[in-house]
């Protein structure tokens, strides 16, 4: 499969309208994602106050996740998508205001970080489980490729210039473009004419069961969820509070760190074209192998590199995660059934979710403790640790992609 099933998914109106709606809300959630950071620094609430109102960003995707999942297999995805959007547009809005005011109390900023959690936990099972809903067969790895390089487009426009945006005018309107970006993103998806699912509808719980009981009999499920967990927890605390931290700290400021997580996104770019073209016969065991170059950043950091070098470490993560996200995405949609697939998904995000919170609370109180560089260390090898636990299990060695005989 290449360039030209690229451009035949491309043709298709829905398929456009969904990569248009990712590209956008991606630029958006680059500019959001200095936003928020450099936002609270200026408000003067210090690295323990990034810490919070990071973890108040996380915990509403960990208790609520499931909740999506169950959301968007009952309704038809895309207007899930649409209510998460205004929800998060409203929010960053909120969030603007606070950063241009130039005051604002912590509680205030934590509890509209709390709603953008609130957001992402709706989007993100509808999201996965979208590709699903457009295409079949073994061009849903080339659709989850396209996807992962439109998202990876967004990223790379919006953290290209939200370090510039940051440094010249100040958060508070990097927050303002992402709440604009997200408002196009949910008049694009509005426009998609998906169908529900017509599975029979019980309870809630007893619709949690049978999503649970999808996800538990599969091994290599699981498995990748712990590791997610450890993995998810160690990049959020690196991308939200240490690295920032470090690059305040006369390493190059908003303006480098912006340039660095834009190579992290072009990366991405890379990775999807990579995984549009590479079918490995064991693609789950692929997926773990590809998760160790995610720890080489933080190592570097954690030797005291200058920013052009942690610049192209992320550029070598950045293909990594997705290309793991690839092939990772088309194993679980091809493994589950479509009408349980969000709640799948959702039991999947929960588990990798776990400890995200606890990561970027802890992150900013370690770091101002033991240092950056320290910290940062103990993260890369935390990832590395878990890439090769994964690796002892069966399912995850030798789980082999479907005959397309």
């Amino acid at each position: 499969m290449g360039e030209p099933t690229l451009l035949r998914l491309l043709r298709d109106r829905q398929v456009a309208a969904v990569f248009a709606a990712r590209v956008t809300s991606s630029a958006g959630h680059g500019f959001g994602r200095l936003a928020l950071t450099w936002g609270t620094l200026e408000l003067g609430h210090g690295a323990g106050g990034v810490s919070l109102v990071l973890a108040c960003e996380a915990i509403p995707q960990l208790l609520l996740v499931l909740a999506g999942g169950i959301i968007s297999d009952r309704f038809r995805r895309n207007r899930v998508l649409v209510g998460a959007d205004l929800l998060s547009a409203c929010t960053w809005a909120g969030l603007a205001a606070c950063f241009m005011a130039g005051a604002a109390p912590l509680s205030l900023v934590c509890g509209l970080a709390v709603l953008v959690g609130v957001g992402t936990a709706l989007f993100s099972p509808a999201v996965e489980g979208i590709v699903a809903d457009l295409v079949e067969g073994e061009t849903r790895q080339v659709a989850n490729a396209l996807l992962r390089q439109a998202a990876a487009t967004g990223l790379i426009i919006g953290l290209a210039l939200s370090g510039v945006v940051v440094a010249a005018v100040g958060p508070g309107w990097a927050a303002a473009l992402n709440g604009v970006a997200l408002l196009v993103s949910a008049g694009l998806l509005a426009r998609l004419g998906l169908q529900a699912h017509t599975h029979g509808r019980s309870s809630p719980l007893a619709e949690l069961r049978v999503g649970w009981r999808e996800f538990a009999a599969r091994q290599w499920l699981w498995v990748i969820a712990l590791q997610g967990a450890v993995v998810i927890a160690v990049i959020s605390a690196f991308n939200g509070v240490i690295g920032p931290l470090y690059m305040s700290q006369g390493h190059g400021g908003p303006r480098a760190w912006g340039l660095v997580a834009g190579c992290e996104a072009l990366g991405t770019l890379v990775g999807g074209r990579i995984a549009a073209h590479w079918y490995p016969l064991r693609p789950i065991m692929a997926a773990v192998l590809l998760i160790a170059p995610l720890g080489v950043p933080m190592l570097l950091l954690a030797a005291g590199s200058a920013w052009p070098v942690l610049a192209c470490a992320m550029l070598v993560a950045g293909v990594c995660q997705t290309t793991f996200a690839t092939f990772w995405a088309t194993t679980v949609q091809n493994s589950v059934p479509n009408e349980v697939l969000s709640r799948v998904r959702s039991w999947d995000l929960l588990g990798a979710l776990t400890l995200a919170p606890l990561g970027l609370l802890v992150a900013g109180p370690v770091a101002a403790t033991a240092g950056t560089e320290p910290t940062a260390a103990g993260g890369g090898l935390l990832i590395l640790t878990a890439a090769a636990l994964a690796l002892l299990s069966p399912q995850v060695r030798t789980l082999r992609r479907p005959s397309t005989n």
